[in-house]
């Protein structure tokens, strides 16, 4: 999805740019058009280290995007090139490439690309000739793991000075490109590295488990409205179909909006938005459409790199790891990095890092770009392919440090089991009994308390915001512990297994994991938010959503019955967080999450995106003692 929180959806390389640049001093810039196997035509710009000879020659690292390679034209460069500066100053031919139907490229611009062409045959050219890279005469299979071969073929015949190796990378939507080039890659292609990658719509970005992501809701006309033709500056062909709420108040807006019928009146022409209410179930249109199914034969280095904070692609650059490590026991280099970052903020140094208000440290961006990011690029495209890195290189986020592990989930992890005790413990031992709370659709739970920001293209904050405001409601049930009397490191998987019923016949089960701090916390000295104190403060560490009527099945939802006990299980995604001596554990159960996630009727509808308001009703939910959270916990 996004590369941080921008309402232009444009990549760091090219939100500013001046007369004097940087960039100009070390590169030569040259723009192509590069014929695809059908023959469409890629807009793709070139920058060339200066001093780039037949005696000093220079990999590739490239980046295919939808949101603009721009600044456009041969005498426009921006103010840095590469994904760091660690890495312009290291020197690569730098490749930029604006996909099918999007910018300065022709064709037509495709949401997630499906993989089409797994195993597809390649030409064989003359003896003696660079084998051809065009699909058979009868085959007109194309996709994003094509467009890389042959944008790929192109360069190393027509770009000069080159050592014959190729890397890529990208961040959100690009880190799909990155991925999706990955099954049947081109031979020169030797590293590969998807940041937070996108890598199933049903899973991560517009939905969680198949619950609507609403706060995304602003973001359509970005990903549904096609381009004219080749455009290089003017973002006409969407910019005037975004929604203009004429407040900060996202929350009420979003409330007065209604069912989510309603948004029909600005997206009536929007053809993704009306792909999406036409398929609110996990069918083919979204199965084609994930890259995980075909991460196989993947035999160059990856490094796949995440934030444990990224309220937008979590789950891609976890997942996309562990497929790899199932479906490629021959890799060059397998590893995951994960950071104490949101969405993508490890490309850009802030000094003090902070999420919400949590300080983790200084210039940790820039150790990660020097000391894993440089590393990984400069053994793979320059050197002998020994990178020195670990198989995961993560970042605890409660001890606020850098670990290595040599696989993940780690080899000494072990499952713990908390179950959700009806009188709000939350302990070892199965308890009887359940804990009942009203849901009402009319008054749903906010998943902020910052309403400013719930107007933006995506949320940020909430993945490590304080939680007191929502667990001080009748409608969210919390279970703690008592304070710790050690550290305790969750390191691994998170599943939820609860057991509930309900009045209604459908349901949402939102499960949120936290850290409590003690009351005598002091607050560190880069508190954004002065009216915050941590002493006290529920930071949420992990949390999901999972919409009832997929409890079974993705693709066959089904109601619940009114009144009869039903297991519902979950995966929360992974982490790497240690609650310190005296801290609380603490699971907050909630339906509602407004407006991160839609609000279920919780009356079962076939679909719905097409509800009606009468199908919103109150239900009386319950969660029974036997329900558990298991988490894997390192000693």
């Amino acid at each position: 999805m996004t590369r941080f929180i921008t309402a232009l959806f444009l990549i760091v390389t090219a939100a500013a740019f001046g007369q004097s640049s940087p960039v100009k001093d070390l590169y030569q810039k040259y723009e192509y058009k590069i014929p695809m196997r059908d023959g469409t035509k890629l807009h793709t710009t070139v920058y060339v280290p200066r001093d780039a000879s037949a005696t000093t020659k220079y990999p590739f690292l490239m980046q295919r995007t939808c949101y603009s390679v721009a600044p456009y034209g041969p005498d426009a460069y921006p103010r840095q090139v590469g994904p760091s500066a660690t890495a312009m100053r290291d020197k690569y031919i730098m490749v930029y490439q604006d996909v099918r139907g999007r910018w300065m490229s022709e064709g037509t611009w495709t949401n997630m690309t499906p993989t089409v062409t797994d195993g597809a045959p390649v030409v064989p050219a003359k003896r003696g000739k660079r084998r051809a890279v065009t699909a058979p005469a009868s085959s007109t299979l194309v996709d994003e793991s094509s467009d890389t071969y042959d944008t790929i073929e192109w360069l190393l015949k027509n770009v000069p000075n080159h050592n014959g190796r190729v890397g890529m990378w990208g961040i959100s939507y690009p880190g799909f490109y990155t991925a999706a080039a990955l099954p049947n890659a081109h031979p020169a292609l030797k590293a590969s590295s998807p940041q937070a990658p996108v890598s199933d719509f049903f899973f991560d970005d517009f939905h969680h488990n198949g619950a609507f992501i609403q706060a995304y809701i602003f973001t359509f006309p970005v990903f549904g409205i096609q381009h004219p033709g080749p455009v290089s500056t003017a973002r006409e062909w969407y910019e005037n179909k975004l929604i203009q709420t004429g407040t900060q108040d996202g929350f009420q807006w979003q409330l007065d909006l209604g069912p989510l019928k309603n948004a029909d009146k600005y997206y009536k022409d929007n053809f993704y938005w009306q792909e999406t209410v036409a398929h609110p179930n996990y069918d083919a249109f979204w199965q084609k459409r994930s890259i995980l199914p075909h991460l196989k034969g993947v035999k160059h280095a990856v490094m796949t790199v995440g934030g444990w904070f990224d309220a937008e692609d979590l789950y891609g650059p976890l997942n996309i790891y562990k497929t790899l490590e199932k479906n490629n026991p021959d890799m060059a280099a397998n590893t995951l990095v994960m950071g104490p970052f949101g969405h993508g903020r490890w490309s850009q140094e802030t000094g003090h890092a902070l999420h919400s208000n949590i300080y983790f440290g200084d210039s940790i961006a820039t150790f990660y770009q020097r000391n894993i990011e440089a590393k990984f690029f400069t053994a793979h495209l320059k050197g002998d392919g020994k990178s020195g890195l670990p198989e995961a290189y993560l970042f605890d986020t409660g001890k606020k440090a850098w670990r290595e592990f040599a696989k993940w989930p780690a080899a000494e992890a072990q499952t713990q089991t908390y179950y959700l005790n009806a009188n709000g413990s939350l302990s070892q031992q199965a308890g009887t009994g359940m804990s009942a709370f009203v849901s009402d659709p009319a008054k749903p739970v906010p998943y902020t308390e910052d309403n400013t920001t719930t107007t933006g293209f995506t949320p940020f904050n909430y993945m490590s915001e304080d939680q007191r405001f929502a667990g001080r409601r009748p409608d969210v049930l919390v279970f703690q512990t008592e304070p710790l009397t050690e550290d305790l490191t969750l390191g691994g998987e998170i599943t939820a297994k609860l057991n509930v019923s309900t009045t209604g016949t459908d349901a949402d089960w939102v499960v949120k994991l936290i850290d409590v701090y003690p009351p005598n916390e002091p607050n560190h000295p880069y508190m954004p938010n002065k009216n915050i104190e941590l002493g006290g403060y529920q930071q949420m560490v992990r949390s999901e959503v999972m919409r009832g009527r997929f409890r079974n099945s993705f693709e066959k939802p089904e109601p619940f019955k009114p009144g009869e006990i039903t297991p519902v299980t979950f995966r929360l995604q992974d982490v790497l967080h240690t609650l310190k001596k005296g801290h609380r554990l603490m699971i907050q159960v909630q339906s509602t999450w407004f407006p991160l996630i839609d609000r279920n009727p919780q009356t079962f509808v076939p679909n719905i995106f097409e509800a009606n308001p009468a199908d919103f009703q109150k239900a009386t939910h319950n969660v029974y003692g036997n329900s558990a959270i298991e988490v894997q916990v390192m000693k």
